[in-house]
């Protein structure tokens, strides 16, 4: 069974960073939900997606978006994990830098939550604003 860490680094990699929808999908259920419950009308990540493929086609559409081609800052980007007294539920707490494809950079706050059923996300939520340059 994969720890919570491993979990959030497969998460980060998978997403933010290599930005490959098929291996964010392979993460949940086949019944997972992603939620963004912050993300703004009209932002082309909707706030809720059902079954691991809408997770596929909506992670990916975001991904493709022109607007959102930042780069993950590795060196300037932090987490802390927390366990909660569910051992299938954690919280990550992430500062993160994200370097824009034409120069400069945006700093971004985030809480996600993920729920967990064999080794599997079954809920993530993800609270973040858009960021701001």
């Amino acid at each position: 069974m994969l720890t919570h860490r491993e979990i959030f680094e497969r998460y980060v990699y998978a997403g933010p960073i290599s930005r490959n929808p098929d291996a964010v999908a392979e993460l949940f259920t086949e019944d997972g939900v992603f939620e963004a419950p912050l993300v703004p009308e009209g932002h082309p990540l909707p706030r809720r997606l059902d079954g691991r493929e809408a997770i596929r086609a909506g992670i990916g559409a975001y991904h493709r978006d022109p607007a959102y081609q930042g780069t993950v800052n590795t060196e300037r980007s932090r987490y802390v994990l927390h366990d909660a007294t569910d051992p299938d539920v954690f919280i990550a707490e992430i500062d993160t830098v994200l370097d824009a494809p034409e120069g400069g950079s945006a700093a971004m706050s985030l809480v996600q939550v993920f729920r967990l059923r064999k080794g599997k996300i079954t809920m993530l939520r993800d609270y973040f604003a858009v960021p701001s340059t």
